[in-house]
């Protein structure tokens, strides 16, 4: 797995779990859907996403998604 796979896994993990817990624990578990989205939105405008700084710090090899 390359960074873009792995913080677009975590994104849709992240979203859907923020649906779940909001549909059976709170619904304002949704917020941490809306911090995910806006966070996905920062990265494609500035490309700058902090997750996918650590996992460069940790050694995971960049790569398109597509390859």
């Amino acid at each position: 797995m390359n960074v873009d796979r792995i913080v677009h896994l975590v994104a849709g993990v992240m979203v859907l779990t923020s649906i779940a817990l909001a549909h059976y624990v709170h619904v304002n578990w949704i917020f941490l859907a809306g911090f995910v989205g806006l966070n996905l939105a920062q990265s494609g405008l500035t490309n700058f996403c902090p997750l996918a700084s650590i996992l460069k710090r940790f050694g995971v090899p960049e790569g398109s998604c597509c390859s």
